[in-house]
């Protein structure tokens, strides 16, 4: 254990979680993946759990193996202070990313924009000019809420001034 502390720069046992959560969360979207995989290609087959399972560990094994490389290449651009950051950071920008698109269906819905109501051509673009805002401010709540508050704020403020909306921040 003491390793694994020293390896991800973890000094408070609190911190553990991040790890424990990115494993978690790395597993339930290798087993969506597997599952969505074997539902397309076994639908009423024996094999489908011993399928989902198998292919539960490839996705999951993968999916950890980019992050890691990810990790590795972002620790240095990025300046945090710990390794251990980089996980909360990649949990933030997931959960961010499908809860900006799983709010904007139920808003454009709202609004009389459904894809029934309106032409998919014109539905899509909608659905992305609502999602850039809404997943602006996600970042920044669930940021905070995982305790990364500066290194989102610093990044939206980046990000929205080489887009032209730098005048959005005091200088």
């Amino acid at each position: 254990m003491k390793q694994f502390k020293a390896n991800w720069e973890i000094t408070k046992n609190w911190q553990l979680i991040y790890p424990l959560l990115g494993v978690l969360l790395s597993l339930g979207f290798g087993f969506i993946i597997a599952l969505r995989m074997g539902q397309a290609y076994f639908l009423e087959h024996e094999l489908i759990l011993l399928f989902t399972a198998v292919l539960t560990v490839i996705f999951t094994y993968l999916i950890i193996k980019v992050c890691l490389y990810c990790f590795k290449k972002l620790k240095n651009k990025w300046q945090v202070d710990a390794r251990w950051e980089l996980i909360a950071i990649f949990i933030v920008f997931a959960i961010t990313g499908s809860t900006a698109g799983r709010v904007s269906s139920p808003i454009m819905q709202a609004l009389g924009l459904g894809s029934d109501a309106i032409s998919g051509w014109l539905y899509w673009p909608l659905r992305i000019i609502l999602i850039f805002p809404l997943y602006q401010v996600l970042l920044i709540i669930i940021g905070w809420i995982f305790g990364q508050y500066k290194f989102f704020y610093a990044f939206e403020k980046k990000m929205l001034s080489r887009m032209g909306l730098g005048f959005l921040f005091k200088k």
